[in-house]
């Protein structure tokens, strides 16, 4: 005997199935997907760099701190590589470690008047650019170098600009990109409305600028001018924090203190910069001799856990 079924109980059936069928299974439940951090915490290793401890091992402890991204100094890298290492080798240690190499800090004289000591400056960022690339750093700093020192002349910014411009277009090559450094102290880019005026005058489409918040504060800039910076112009940010101890005439490079531990306006500046498609690197950039004096390690994890209550709930 013959039963007709209804359309109505037919698609009943067929949803039923369907829904079984792709219905996760109780271990197969997908998490929901989480929203993208604004920031990646990453350790400039002038934050262990009184240690001493070489290229190895200052990968391998701001592993064990939980730090995933790292700023390197191109001098320890080149006396690992000096010391019988290979690129390969050191690529080797970055994928054994689970570190990536956000930026380089090097100091090639690009900006300076003199047209000898200045060819000589782009030769030494060409082969350095070539050896980053080579482990996978594709960002090197680019500070006033040579151009730093109180008695040094005040550098022309269309000829800065021209400067920046000729090694930006040695990084279309080596597709590692100068990031144009703020150095407050220093008579030339000092102010956040220098280096602006130099990446914009460049004409370049790669330009970027690596301001710093120690930097804005000696040179004078603060942060309220950040939000014309233009987000895309900023990829790396230094952090750190400075005391009500010193005046920012007095202030030095070794006064830096980790984040929360001073007066500076970190999390209003996070604010300010922090973008919504792309997460800007955080790099905690410090030179404490009291630091120095501590373990390395626990430098390392103490900058981890001060960086986390940084940007909590910015």
């Amino acid at each position: 005997m013959t039963q007709s079924v209804s359309r109505r109980q037919t698609l009943a059936a067929l949803t039923a199935t369907v829904g079984t069928t792709l219905a996760p299974k109780s271990s197969e439940v997908l998490a929901a997907p989480t929203a993208q951090s604004p920031f990646t915490l990453c350790l400039n290793m002038s934050t262990i760099r009184g240690h001493k401890l070489g290229f190895v091992k200052e990968l391998e402890v701001a592993s064990k701190a939980g730090f995933r991204s790292v700023e390197i100094w191109i001098e320890t890298l080149q006396t690992y590589l000096k010391n019988g290492a290979s690129t390969a080798d050191a690529r080797k240690v970055l994928s054994d470690t689970g570190i990536k190499v956000e930026n380089a800090i090097g100091f090639a004289p690009w900006i300076v008047d003199n047209d000898a000591d200045r060819a000589k400056g782009l030769d030494q960022m060409k082969r350095e650019m070539d050896m980053l690339a080579e482990v996978g750093c594709m960002r090197v700093a680019t500070p006033p170098i040579g151009a730093q020192t109180p008695n040094s002349p005040k550098i022309d910014l269309y000829k800065a600009a021209e400067r920046y411009r000729t090694i930006l277009e040695l990084s279309d090559k080596t597709k590692v990109i100068p990031q144009l450094e703020l150095w407050g102290f220093s008579p030339n880019l000092s102010h956040l409305g220098e280096v602006m005026f130099v990446a914009i005058e460049s004409g370049h489409p790669s330009a970027r600028v690596l301001l710093d918040i120690y930097h804005l504060y000696k040179g004078g800039s603060g942060n309220t001018m950040l939000p014309l910076v233009g987000k895309s112009a900023i990829e790396v940010f230094h952090v750190n924090d400075y005391t009500a101890d010193f005046t920012r005439e007095k202030i030095t490079d070794a006064d830096r203190v980790f984040p929360g531990d001073g007066v500076a306006p970190i999390k209003d500046t996070l604010r300010l910069i922090k973008r919504s498609d792309k997460p800007i690197v955080l790099s905690l950039e410090v030179f404490n001799k009291a630091y120095y004096a501590q373990e390395a390690q626990t430098v390392a994890n103490t900058a981890m856990a001060k960086m986390k209550a940084m940007v909590a709930g910015v």
